[in-house]
């Protein structure tokens, strides 16, 4: 069999990674430099590798998660309550592995969003199936879902991911039947893990609940079982404004 027709079969196959890598792995193996059983190990660790970046691939797709996000984008000079430790154990992921619920809290501007949207990238690099969803939005899909008759088949969908990232609790109330359905949601998740981002301490919830009933058993279930990192300092945004300011006046 010649190198043309092995090539077709990885297509066939779909073997997209040996494809990939087959020609310079070949070339080594002729030079000497790589052994027969060194060769083939090479391309199945090529088609893995590629295999994995495909997966990962789709799974940032369907997350709905910003495609520009990266931890190493994270500016640590900023001056927050966070420090660089605290997110590294955080992109290890064992929260995860715990099936913990974290829950970002500060005011507007200090990057609650982009430590959400970051970890969600890691979950996907590493394979964990992710969605991320405005609280807005959510709250808008669960009202046409129940007026849908598809309430059951989209609590199935959020219900679905090994992590739900739920960014900005808290800017508009909750309606009792909205609170009932969203603590629903926090149980069926309860071996699962979910990131919620908010302005309000857990512990004042309370006031965007409209069922008090309810709201102590939302905020007793996530209180006592999520890990919770405040996030304190100046506006993000505004300090991204002045030195832009900075920069335009150099000009």
């Amino acid at each position: 069999m010649g190198q043309v027709q092995v090539k077709e079969l990885m297509q066939e196959l779909k073997l997209e990674g040996m494809l990939d890598s087959f020609e310079e792995s070949l070339s080594q193996t002729k030079t000497g430099k790589t052994q027969v059983i060194d060769f083939l190990d090479q391309l199945l660790h090529n088609e893995i590798e590629h295999r994995k970046l495909q997966l990962a691939d789709r799974l940032l797709k369907s997350s709905k998660l910003s495609k520009k996000i990266r931890a190493e984008e994270i500016d640590f000079t900023a001056k927050r309550s966070i420090d660089k430790s605290q997110i590294q154990d955080l992109l290890k992921l064992k929260w995860v592995e715990n099936e913990r619920t974290i829950v970002f809290i500060g005011p507007t501007g200090v990057g609650k969003t982009f430590l959400a949207q970051t970890l969600g990238h890691e979950c996907c690099e590493n394979r964990v199936t992710t969605l991320y969803l405005d609280v807005s939005n959510y709250l808008e899909d669960l009202h046409l879902a129940r007026h849908s008759n598809g309430y059951l088949r989209y609590l199935k969908k959020l219900t679905r991911p090994q992590v739900l990232i739920l960014d900005d609790l808290g800017l508009r109330k909750f309606s009792t039947s909205e609170a009932n359905d969203f603590c629903d949601l926090l149980k069926l998740r309860v071996d699962k893990s979910t990131i919620i981002t908010t302005q309000l301490p857990i512990d004042h919830w309370s006031e965007i609940i409209e069922d008090p009933v309810i709201a102590d058993t939302i905020i007793d279930r996530i209180i006592h079982t999520s890990i919770k990192i405040e996030v304190k300092g100046s506006s993000y945004r505004k300090v991204h404004g002045d030195i832009l300011d900075q920069k335009k006046k150099k000009k």
